[in-house]
């Protein structure tokens, strides 16, 4: 039995890897990996790894609790849009990033922000973050 997408995501990241699907016929990438590209298109997939290179074209930080307690140990913490140079946008933790409502003023009034990935491990689990690069 193959593995899952969600597992092979988690996997490829526990390498260091951004692995998301281009569609054979529209040539849409999915990241993270689904069956089914932003326009609908259920054609078969080809993994396809990214660069994990792009730009943080929003950055703010959170003022309730995490959403998980995973990341309890994190909080408060820097999050934002990216929009990979492959062109898919996601979703992610910054690292490396000040909260400090005058530094995130400062970030945004400079504009998009060059970032890269930066996996970090948050008890046992890759997750996908991006630090300025």
């Amino acid at each position: 039995m193959p593995d899952s997408m969600i597992k092979s995501y988690y996997d490829n990241l526990k390498q260091g890897k951004l692995v998301g699907l281009k569609s054979e016929k529209t040539g849409e990438i999915t990241f993270p990996p689904s069956a089914v590209g932003p326009s609908g298109d259920g054609s078969p997939k080809t993994p396809v790894e990214l660069s994990g290179r792009g730009e943080a074209l929003f950055v703010s930080h959170s003022m309730a609790p995490p959403p998980n307690p995973l990341f309890n140990d994190l909080a408060p913490y820097a999050y934002g849009h990216v929009k990979l140079e492959e062109g898919v946008f996601v979703e992610g933790i910054i690292t490396g990033v000040d909260i400090d409502p005058a530094n995130l003023q400062k970030i945004f009034e400079a504009g998009p922000m060059p970032v890269v990935a930066d996996i970090i491990e948050v008890e046992g689990l890759s997750i996908l973050a991006f630090k300025p690069a």
